[in-house]
């Protein structure tokens, strides 16, 4: 068992001046452990110390890429992109008040006067925030123009969180689907929409489409469930009176 002995202790016997041979020798290993240990760590440095330097470049590289890429060229290209837009999302405008609408709708998509169309801005500006919006009033041109799979395929590249443009996309879309009498596809995304975003507006709006499709595909448990939605959540709605019309017909087929 090893004992404390002061500073400057000098052995009396020859058990105590082995006891102290041995310790300062494995003190010794220790410290050259040590110093090995941190000689290593310090030739590992040098050594990888260009990689180092060069992932940590890397990372400096594509952060300040990204930046530039937004600052002088993504921020330009959105602001050049919404300009060239004016005028295609005022004929889709001026269409959907009903003025000569098949033509208003054309030229939104493909433009008029020396400006661009939707579709223009779609492929001209792609990845854009504004591309992404004109996929949006594409979609909904083809489908006033009756061109379903279009409307399809252009409201499908939409994507937006928005309270509203997100569930009208979606119900486009399954509006799009039962003109092409695709009643379950055009039931799934009457759902979806439904779930997109909860309002007085699209919410009865879809709710009351999905029961019209339910009831055409046989199923009616699932039509009064949409219904019954509209009378509990939506009693003041426009599609208030026409889900009691339908409830009384469901409940009476059962």
């Amino acid at each position: 068992m090893a004992t404390y002995k002061k500073r400057g202790y000098k052995p009396k016997t020859k058990k105590e001046k082995v006891e102290i041979v041995e310790e300062n020798s494995t003190t010794a290993e220790v410290f050259k452990s040590l110093d090995e240990g941190a000689s290593k760590t310090e030739q590992w440095v040098v050594k990888n110390q260009n990689y180092s330097f060069g992932v940590i470049g890397a990372i400096a590289l594509v952060v300040l890429g990204y930046l530039g890429y937004n600052k002088f060229v993504a921020e330009p290209q959105q602001k050049e992109a919404i300009n060239e837009m004016y005028q295609a999302k005022k004929y889709f405008e001026e269409a959907v008040n009903g003025v000569e609408s098949d033509s208003l709708y054309n030229m939104a998509l493909n433009g008029g006067e020396g400006k661009y169309g939707m579709l223009d801005i779609v492929y001209e500006y792609s990845g854009t925030p504004a591309a992404n919006l004109a996929n949006y009033y594409a979609g909904m041109a083809y489908l006033n123009l009756k061109d379903y799979q279009n409307a399809i395929t252009y409201l499908s590249d939409f994507s937006s969180d928005d309270k509203m443009l997100n569930p009208i996309s979606k119900g486009g879309i399954g509006d799009a689907f039962v003109q092409l009498e695709q009643l379950e596809e055009g039931l799934e995304y009457y759902e979806k929409a439904i779930n997109a975003s909860t309002n007085d507006f699209t919410t009865p709006l879809y709710l009351l489409k999905a029961a019209r499709v339910s009831i055409d595909l046989g199923d009616n448990a699932k039509a009064l469930d949409f219904l019954n939605r509209i009378k509990k959540e939506f009693s003041s709605s426009t599609e208030v009176t026409q889900a009691d019309v339908l409830i009384g017909k469901v409940q009476a087929s059962l």
